[in-house]
């Protein structure tokens, strides 16, 4: 197993965009099965390589028995249809806040050979997809929510044991285009 250890809330590699894989190689393959450990052994949905301190265009999945990865994806929303739900991240421990997503996206990108791959999902398939997306963008899922929610998570946030005072939180909007207060990208 290639269990490591997880980059926390405030660690400026997760506010960093990742840079495209250029390389279909052993590194990736190897940096690929890493993210599915250690996304298996903290049981997540979803693990993003800057997660683990990489910044590359990579993410893990196992979401209703599906395991995957996709590098370089890019997503296209097929509808306007929205979910509202709990959400967490392995980057940010124990805590849950309702977040609004798009409810289908198909994700087009590569396997870890370099070959095309695409994902259709729905509902926590989709939800995945994109937040792990925009961890390759230096974008978490707080980024997303209405500004009381972004206060109430940041009161969590500095609240939470494994937070750090001597790395500050830092909050910023998404840089997708959205048509929606929440942040949600076309």
């Amino acid at each position: 197993m290639t269990v490591q250890p997880i980059r926390l809330f405030g660690d400026p590699v997760l506010r960093t965009p990742a840079d495209p894989v250029v390389d279909f190689d052993a590194e990736l393959r190897k940096l690929i099965a890493d993210l599915t450990d250690t996304m298996r052994e903290q049981n997540g949905a979803g693990l993003a390589a800057p997660q683990l301190g990489v910044g590359l265009r990579v993410f893990a999945f196992d979401v209703d028995d599906v395991l995957g990865h996709l590098v370089n994806p890019v997503l296209e929303f097929p509808d306007e249809e929205e979910q509202d739900g709990p959400e967490g991240c392995l980057s940010i421990p124990g805590l849950y806040f309702d977040t609004k997503r798009r409810q289908n996206v198909i994700a087009k990108g590569f396997n870890g050979y370099g070959d095309p791959l695409q994902i259709v999902g729905t509902g926590l398939m989709a939800r995945c997809v994109q937040h792990e997306t925009d961890h390759l963008d230096g974008v978490l899922f707080v980024d997303r929510l209405d500004p009381a929610g972004r206060k109430e998570a940041m009161k969590a946030i500095r609240q939470a044991e494994w937070y750090d005072p001597a790395t500050p939180p830092t909050v910023k909007l998404s840089p997708h285009v959205s048509s929606s207060p929440f942040g949600l990208g076309r």
